[in-house]
């Protein structure tokens, strides 16, 4: 294990583990507990999918297992499962995100019609140093 990343520990693994889908289709996944942990470093750092350390396993492979139990509801039943079981929150929870917007972002109100413009009158008017 690299020093520095995330890793689930054993105690943590053997409270997950028992809560994942079985195998399927006849392939076995990768590493549940290795991409697992990846997903979670992710998350922790805010950083892209694309981003990710090489050491958790193609890129590809994290994203992809994100969304496909996110859409079938793994995470949510996980984490239902987890915060049952009790226990201090800092073992009870695997995510705590949030997504702030600078705000320089923010492309203001729109008048309904009109595309591409500001919406503001004065911001629309003639440039007032000509």
């Amino acid at each position: 294990m690299i020093v520095g990343y995330f890793w689930l520990n054993d105690g943590q693994w053997g409270k997950i583990a028992p809560l994942l889908p079985p195998y399927v289709r006849g392939k076995r996944r990768v590493d549940d507990r290795r991409v697992i942990s990846g997903i979670i470093q992710v998350i922790l750092s805010g950083c892209r999918w694309s981003e990710a350390p090489l050491e958790y396993g193609p890129r590809k492979t994290l994203y992809n297992r994100f969304v496909r139990w996110a859409v079938r509801g793994i995470w949510e039943r996980v984490f239902m499962a987890l915060a049952r079981a009790g226990g201090p929150p800092a073992e009870a929870l695997l995510d705590s995100t949030h997504v702030k917007v600078h705000r320089s972002a923010s492309t203001g109100r729109r008048k309904k019609g009109i595309r591409g413009r500001s919406g503001r009158a004065e911001a629309d008017a003639t440039p007032k140093s000509i």
